[in-house]
């Protein structure tokens, strides 16, 4: 009775960590719909590339977050006037900002900033070309 008791408990300790092969292969899916190569990200909409790499630090709504370090709010951000200013830090990277130059085509880096610019609450409608992205590297 004293094993039953022992293997009980460890079947139902482990039970709501069990992961079936359907969640795991559907995981998978997931990742590799975001990353199909391990060095280059795929997206290429503003929206999906900020929601594939930005949104984590800077939360989906651009409203930073403070936490294991100091994430800027992108919402209504006056640095974002200027273009230049974040086509620099998406590619060089800053602080906690990691560099993305190399795993962002000059077009993705244009689209990501391009979308910040014009979304959560800000508005910057002068365009951000992959022109402006090249010079800058």
């Amino acid at each position: 009775m004293k094993r039953f008791l022992i293997a009980a408990a460890a079947v139902a300790a482990i039970t709501p960590f069990a992961v079936t092969q359907e969640s795991a292969e559907r995981e998978i899916v997931e990742y590799d719909e975001f990353f199909a190569s391990s060095s280059v990200l795929t997206q290429q909409t503003g929206a999906g590339i900020y929601g594939a790499v930005c949104a984590a630090c800077h939360m989906s709504n651009g409203e930073g977050a403070v936490g294991a370090g100091a994430y800027p709010a992108l919402a209504e951000n006056p640095n974002l006037e200027f273009p230049e200013y974040a086509i620099y830090l998406t590619i060089h990277g800053q602080a906690a900002m990691p560099p993305l130059g190399g795993i962002l085509s000059d077009e993705q880096i244009a689209a990501v900033i391009e979308y910040i610019r014009t979304s959560f609450g800000n508005d910057y409608p002068d365009p951000v070309t992959a022109e402006m992205v090249e010079i800058t590297r």
